[in-house]
């Protein structure tokens, strides 16, 4: 038997509703939980049609005032599995503040050697996350610049739909 909501025409208050009272309490504490207090920066650069040009590097600007705390960066890729390659090759270009910059190359699988795809999704879409740097000190405030340039042979990549970036604290930091 159901218990129903009754409501008490004296008071106006709701009786019999612990389970609409119980399922927020989970609907809240589901919330907390999903607020990532760690994440610092994440950004998502759409890509037009699924069609990469090395010309439209996925840009991304991200204020840094802490320069004692410790970061960890990654980047996230979202493909169609017409994507042709097993792998991806990107250059990272970093300006700081000041102006000097510093280029990173990095290099990623996106299937295995198999061909099986790596990372998450279902039918043909599949987001891939790629480890940049741990553990990094960002030594100057202000606002860093990121430009992800994708460095296959191809001009245009086509089946890469976003390119993400993510920037959170490091475990075991406290603020």
């Amino acid at each position: 038997m159901k218990a129903e909501a009754e409501t008490d025409h004296i008071t106006g208050e709701m009786r019999g509703s612990r389970s609409k009272i119980i399922f927020t309490a989970l609907l809240l504490a589901a919330a907390a939980v999903a607020c990532d207090r760690s994440i610092h920066y994440s950004e998502n650069f759409r890509i037009d049609k699924g069609e990469w040009s090395t010309y439209d590097p996925a840009k991304y600007a991200c204020i840094i005032d802490d320069t004692v705390m410790t970061y960890n960066l990654e980047l996230s890729m979202r493909t169609s599995t017409e994507y042709p390659y097993r792998n991806i090759y990107l250059f990272i270009l970093t300006t700081f503040p000041s102006g000097t910059s510093v280029t990173d190359t990095l290099h990623a699988m996106v299937t295995d050697e198999k061909g099986r795809w790596l990372g998450k999704g279902t039918g043909d879409l599949r987001e891939l996350t790629i480890p940049y740097k741990s553990n990094v000190y960002f030594p100057e405030p202000g606002e860093y610049h990121f430009r992800v340039i994708h460095g296959m042979r191809d001009t245009i990549l086509l089946g890469v739909y976003d390119m993400g970036m993510k920037i959170s604290l490091k475990e075991g930091n406290t603020k």
